[in-house]
């Protein structure tokens, strides 16, 4: 291939050929819910937030107060939690089998993350298990036994990539601070590209001028676990195409000026780059592919002269690309694609690079 691309140190370098996405069916919520006890006062509950990658603390909450992390000039801002939206809380006392926080909202007061619920529950010892996701929904179904719970999921009603806390067990008179452990359950994917033409009389002469993914999985019902802490997407069936790139940008030579794709322009910074959430899908044979269009400048070459070529197309299946043919929720995809007219038919060559998310809380959900 001739292609050796220099990945970022966060990165796990795999050189195959190209990746992309999975998906969700639902739960059907309990109608036997327990009625709650009237309240005889409001007791507050503070979180503690923190935002992981592979159990690292990349941005950690003060003691009641959501810390608004400074913009860091870096090309890691993979995610964002956006403090303006709110995140739901789940909350089991599993002796009493009862489910004493149902799909509460919890939003930010400008301090911090804080709810109140009903003071009677500070009267027993029984222990409640936690678990919060983002950003909040509205139907949350509950599993049998409240040992899980599922959380629909649909890029047509939020571009949140959504997050789900590991679960925290405590004392019903120890809840006044809860650490809530949030970790990504989608992916986060890209691309990069450059011209590897080998011959300096071919070089320079591409223009990209679309990139297409298609049959993106984009809907999908994610069940957790409660008790054991893990969870699993269920597929819905809902795929679209996303137009990752439309315009015409030259394609820089060489993997040194290699660029990330953008909406409209190729560009330096992965934090500028036009990234989309997918839901981790199966690769299935024929159907994920991405699709790239091209414009090649006319050239001479060996004394003959090759006239210009418009909107070339190539589609690249994505099966046999990945290990198992599948992607794992929580990572970050970028697709590197370099163009060799050493052969002006040549196929265009792809090599993924799969990391883990780089995750810092920032105060709005375009820093990633």
């Amino acid at each position: 291939m001739g292609y050796q691309q220099v990945m970022n140190s966060k990165l796990i370098p795999i050189f195959i050929t190209i990746a992309a996405f999975a998906l969700a069916p639902s739960c059907n919520k309990m109608d036997d819910l327990p009625d709650m006890a009237p309240a005889s006062k409001k007791h507050k509950m503070d979180f503690d937030i923190l935002v992981t990658r592979d159990g690292e603390i990349i941005q950690k909450g003060r003691t009641g107060v959501m810390t608004r992390s400074a913009a860091v000039d870096t090309d890691e801002r993979l995610a964002t939690m956006d403090e303006d939206i709110p995140f739901g809380l789940i909350g089991i006392d599993f002796e009493k089998g009862q489910l004493v926080l149902d799909n509460m909202k919890v939003a930010n007061d400008g301090v911090g993350y804080s709810t109140a619920f009903d003071g009677f529950m500070w009267n027993g010892i029984n222990k409640v298990s936690l678990s919060a996701y983002y950003p909040y929904v509205n139907n949350v179904d509950y599993g049998s036994g409240f040992e899980n719970y599922a959380i629909p999921y649909s890029v047509k009603e939020t571009e949140a990539g959504p997050l789900v806390s590991k679960t925290v067990e405590r004392a019903i008179n120890q809840l006044n601070m809860v650490p809530l452990v949030f970790q990504h359950i989608t992916n986060d994917i890209g691309y990069k590209i450059c011209d590897i033409t080998p011959d300096k009389n071919l070089q320079g002469l591409i223009h990209l001028r679309k990139l297409t993914a298609t049959n993106v999985a984009s809907a999908g019902v994610f069940v957790n676990d409660i008790i054991s802490g893990a969870g699993n997407w269920h597929k819905q069936g809902y795929y679209r195409k996303v137009v990752v790139f439309e315009g015409d940008a030259p394609v820089g030579v060489g993997s040194e000026n290699e660029k990330f794709v953008g909406y409209d322009a190729l560009v330096d910074r992965l934090a500028d780059s036009h990234r989309y959430y997918s839901i981790p899908d199966d690769i299935e044979m024929g159907k994920q592919c991405v699709e790239v269009v091209f414009d090649v400048d006319g050239f001479k070459h060996n004394n003959f002269y090759y006239e210009p070529l418009k909107n070339q197309v190539r589609k690249f299946m994505l099966y046999g690309l990945l290990p198992d043919n599948v992607f794992v929720y929580g990572k970050q995809y970028t697709f590197h694609i370099g163009l060799d007219l050493s052969s002006i038919y040549r196929e265009i060559t792809f090599a993924p690079a799969v990391g883990d998310w780089e995750t810092t809380i920032y105060e709005n959900n375009d820093d990633f």
